[in-house]
C-alpha cells in the first residue's frame, strides 16, 4: 500500500520541465486568443457597424436610456438627437490597420477567462495546499470581474467621453472631423482601463491573505484612496465633471468593498489563529 501511494505521488519536476510545461499553457492561451481574433476579423460588419462604431451614434443603448431618464426627470438636454463629428481614415492602410487591432483586442477580451486559466493551471501546483484553497474561484471573480468592467467602460464611460469630446468646440469655425485609428484607441482605452481597474477587490484580496494589507490600513487611507481614484478618472475621461465621477463612483464602490474583503479575510486569519492557540 506504501509502495503504492509513493508511487501516485508527483514527481518533482526540473526546471526544463517546467519551462516545458509553461510553453504548453501559453501556447493554448495565445491559440484561444487567436481564434477568437479570427472569428472578429471575419465577422468586420458586426464587429465594426454593431460594437465598435455603435457609441458613435446616436441610437446607441447608453444614449437611449440617457433619454429615456432625462425625460423622466424632465432635463431633455438628456437626449442626443446628433453627434457633432465625423470619422474618416486618412491613411492608406488605415482601415486594414484597425481592423487587425480590433480583431486582437477583441480576441483577447473573448479568449481572456480562458487565457487565464491556462495561466492559473500552471501556477497553482507551486502554491502550498492552504494557498491553493483560499484562491479557489480565482479565475472565476477575475473574469467576471474584467468582463464587469469591460461592460462599464463600454456602455457608460465611453459614450459620455465620445459625446464630451464630439461637442467640444474651441470655436464653431473647427469641425470634429476624428481619424478612425483615434477613435478605436480611445475606445479601446477606455474600455480596457475599467477591466483592469474593476480587478481592485481581487487585488486586495491576495494582499490581505500574504500579509500586506489590512482593512485598517486600507481606512486610514481611504482619503488618500479617493484623491487617487479621482486623479485617475480625471486622466482616463475627458475634462468634465460628470465623466469623472462616472468613472470614480464605481471605484470608491469597489474600494469600500475591497475593505469588506479584506476585513473578512483578516476576521477568518484571527478566528483560524484563536483556534489553533486553543489546540
Amino acid at each position: 500500500m506504501d509502495q503504492q501511494f509513493l508511487d501516485e505521488e508527483p514527481k518533482e519536476m526540473s526546471f526544463v520541465d517546467h519551462l516545458e510545461e509553461l510553453r504548453w499553457h501559453l501556447i493554448r492561451a495565445v491559440a484561444s486568443i487567436f481564434i477568437f481574433s479570427v472569428i472578429a476579423f471575419l465577422a468586420k460588419g458586426f464587429v465594426f457597424h454593431d460594437i465598435i462604431l455603435a457609441p458613435a451614434r446616436p441610437d446607441f443603448l447608453s444614449y437611449r436610456v440617457m433619454c429615456e431618464l432625462g425625460n423622466a426627470l424632465g432635463m431633455e438636454a438628456f437626449c442626443i438627437d446628433e453627434l457633432g463629428f465625423t470619422i474618416q481614415s486618412r491613411q492608406m492602410s488605415g482601415q486594414f490597420s484597425m481592423h487587425m487591432l480590433v480583431s486582437v483586442v477583441l480576441g483577447l477580451a473573448c479568449a481572456f477567462p480562458y487565457a487565464f486559466w491556462e495561466i492559473w493551471r500552471f501556477v497553482s501546483p507551486g502554491l502550498y495546499p492552504q494557498e491553493r484553497k483560499s484562491s479557489r474561484g480565482a479565475v472565476f471573480f477575475v473574469s467576471v470581474l474584467f468582463m464587469m468592467g469591460l461592460l462599464f467602460g463600454y456602455y457608460v464611460v465611453s459614450p459620455i467621453s465620445i459625446n464630451f469630446l464630439a461637442g467640444y468646440q474651441v470655436d464653431p469655425s473647427i469641425v470634429n472631423e476624428f481619424d478612425l485609428s483615434s477613435y478605436i484607441s480611445t475606445l479601446t482605452t477606455l474600455c480596457l482601463a475599467c477591466a483592469l481597474m474593476f480587478q481592485m477587490p481581487v487585488i486586495v484580496y491576495f494582499f490581505t491573505r500574504a500579509g500586506l494589507l489590512t482593512p485598517e490600513v486600507m481606512k486610514l487611507y481611504r482619503r488618500h484612496a479617493i484623491i487617487v481614484i479621482l486623479v485617475i478618472g480625471a486622466i482616463i475621461t475627458p475634462p468634465d465633471v460628470v465623466s469623472q465621477l462616472l468613472i470614480s463612483i464605481p471605484l470608491m464602490l469597489l474600494y469600500e468593498a475591497s475593505i469588506i474583503v479584506s476585513g473578512s479575510i483578516r476576521k477568518s486569519d484571527l478566528k483560524k489563529l484563536n483556534q489553533n492557540n486553543t489546540i
